[in-house]
Order: C-alpha cells, then structure tokens, then sequence
C-alpha cells in the first residue's frame, strides 16, 4: 500500500506542472520590458486569466497542447517588445 495521499502527483504531471510554471514566470519576467505600467498590467491580466481559465485540465495532451500555444504567444510577446523598445 502506497502512503502517498491520493492527490499525489504523477512523475508526468509534476514536471508538467513545472513547465506550466516556468512558463508562467516567464511571461511575468517578460511584461517588465513593457513600455509603460499600464501595458503591463494588461500583459499581466491577461496572463493570470489566459492560465486560470486553463487550470482545470488534467488530460496530458490537452496541456502539452496549451503549453505549446504559451510558449509560442510568449515568443511573440517578447518580439513585440523587443520591437517597441527599438
């Protein structure tokens, strides 16, 4: 009998989880380059909406889908403002 509790994580759901995590601290990490407060606190709003609409799935293909649309949305944010700083 296993003594981790039922809600335990599988290896697989933990390092999806991380990814998930990684990749949102680095949308956070990316908003500081914003050109102003409030474009900021746009980025910023539409990130924690965009992944607590998103927190309810569970199936693994269904997350690697939405982390593969994160990660692209964030390579065009970062380009979008590496171009307004220019």
């Amino acid at each position: 009998m296993s003594k981790l509790p039922k809600s335990a994580l599988s290896l697989k759901q933990f390092l999806l989880r991380q990814e998930v995590l990684k990749l949102y601290r680095e949308i956070f990490r990316s908003t500081k380059y914003a050109p102003n407060e409030t474009t900021r606190r746009e980025l910023r709003d539409w990130a924690r909406t965009d992944f607590r609409n998103n927190m309810h799935h569970t199936d693994e293909v269904t997350i690697k889908a939405l982390l593969h649309y994160g990660n692209k949305s964030l390579k065009d944010l970062q380009h979008s403002l590496a171009l307004s700083k220019s």
